[in-house]
């Protein structure tokens, strides 16, 4: 097949070649191409030709056939494939078209590579024949030296490029700029695209990737929630209740397209992948809703004035950091696809739930004891039930990392062999961790 594809390619450039031959005596054609030997003119031909036919290999493919006229000089013929370069990038800028911000970015540094790479490459050229007057300008050039000038500007562009990335990417950051309120955040939403359903590897990368995205999103607003204990901060809250907003948006935009996905025929481990992403999806989105819950009783006891006892500030302050860590340990676990750290995941779970029943014993006794108001009982009350509600969740997205490693994993005798076996790895996370976040006596 690849060697019938080639014999076809070179069947077209020889057709093409010999249709063209006889244009070297056609005044008319003579004189267009003198109009070519502007620079400027010359790119913007190279340009808008291969926009128009969105292919700079057909492009570059017409201009050596071209070539056969004898009429093509290397004068003429640089400044054209340089503008082809250009021309070729409408491909990228339409396909981004309703696409992520991310994915404009990406066409834009394609643009920016080929723009700035054709202004030092006519400069130079045009420069050193200037001072050396170079002998072959005027010369015609041939179809294979068409090639040549194609792959030199291309590896001279990127090795030239290559350590200014960073560059790229700010210019490319800088034109399609962040959006800052929560209409315009609600615009970068991902979009998915459905023409890959039927290219199930593809559409399930695509996948993975914003569901890293809504990791990243729910670990950071949950340890901002709990840090409106210490600081709170009007602007914070408002960030987590966006991003709270955002999480359901998010999982309802994957959970309608895994759906459409998973009745594609797929491999075995593609299928395990898209459960795993349908699973944790889920649990994600409910952390950020916990993270929410937790910023609302923040909220309540900064505008009421209100705060909790020294004994128990120095309590939840233990509690607090348990549950920070679990909610890292999952979704970094989760980002990493690391089985091992998910593996930790359980025995911290374990340890909030005890946290969580010791703080309310210790409230209980408080209270009757008069150090403590009923009011502020409630608020404590909500924000363990929101912590060992998100660890539970953690404990679902450490499984699914876990599961994924093993075809043949069954969540519930994992579970049960953990907690109720005395499994020695298991023992010893439990104890380090019980260990680290011991209240206060």
């Amino acid at each position: 097949t690849i060697f019938i594809g080639f014999a076809i390619l070179m069947i077209g450039m020889m057709t093409m070649s010999d249709a063209v031959s006889g244009l070297k005596d056609v005044p008319e054609f003579a004189a267009i191409l003198t109009m070519f030997k502007n620079p400027v003119l010359g790119v913007i031909a190279g340009a808008v030709f291969t926009a128009i036919i969105q292919s700079s290999s057909a492009s570059v493919g017409i201009l050596q056939s071209l070539t056969t006229t004898g009429s093509i000089t290397y004068g003429v013929a640089v400044p054209i494939i340089m503008g082809q370069n250009i021309g070729t990038c409408i491909t990228a800028l339409l396909s981004c078209i309703g696409a992520s911000k991310n994915a404009k970015r990406t066409a834009m540094v394609h643009l920016y590579f080929n723009l700035i790479g054709t202004v030092i490459f006519l400069i130079v050229f045009y420069t050193v024949h200037a001072i050396v007057d170079l002998p072959f300008i005027n010369d015609s050039i041939s179809a294979s030296m068409v090639a040549t000038v194609h792959s030199i500007f291309n590896i001279s562009c990127t090795i030239i490029l290559l350590p200014f990335t960073k560059l790229l990417e700010k210019l490319a950051t800088i034109t399609i700029r962040d959006k800052e309120n929560h209409e315009d955040a609600k615009s970068d939403l991902p979009k998915l695209d459905e023409r890959l359903l039927n290219t199930p590897s593809f559409a399930i990368e695509q996948c993975h990737n914003v569901t890293l995205k809504m990791a990243e999103i729910s670990g950071k607003t949950f340890t901002d929630a709990v840090g409106l204990f210490d600081n709170y901060s009007e602007d914070v809250a408002n960030s987590i209740c966006i991003n709270e907003n955002l999480m359901d948006e998010y999982e309802d935009i994957l959970g309608s397209y895994l759906v459409k996905l998973s009745s594609k025929a797929m491999s075995e481990e593609d299928s395990r992948e898209v459960s795993k992403i349908l699973h944790s999806i889920g649990d994600f989105e409910r952390i950020s809703d916990h993270a929410a819950n937790i910023a609302d009783a923040a909220k309540e006891m900064h505008d009421k004035g209100v705060h909790f006892s020294e004994e128990a500030q120095k309590e939840m302050a233990v509690v607090s950091a348990a549950v920070k860590e679990i909610v890292d340990l999952a979704t970094t676990s989760y980002i990493n696809s690391d089985p091992e750290l998910a593996r930790r995941v359980e025995p911290l779970e374990q340890v909030v739930d005890e946290l969580k029943d010791n703080l309310r014993d210790r409230h209980i006794a408080r209270l009757q004891a008069g150090q403590c108001t009923i009011e502020l009982g409630f608020i404590l009350t909500d924000i363990l039930t929101n912590y060992g509600r998100a660890s539970d969740h953690c404990s679902n997205i450490g499984v699914c990392v876990i599961q994924l490693e093993n075809s043949r994993f069954e969540t519930h005798e994992y579970l049960n062999n953990v907690k109720y076996s005395g499994e020695k790895e298991f023992v010893e996370s439990f104890n380090d961790f019980k260990k680290k976040y011991a209240l206060p006596v």
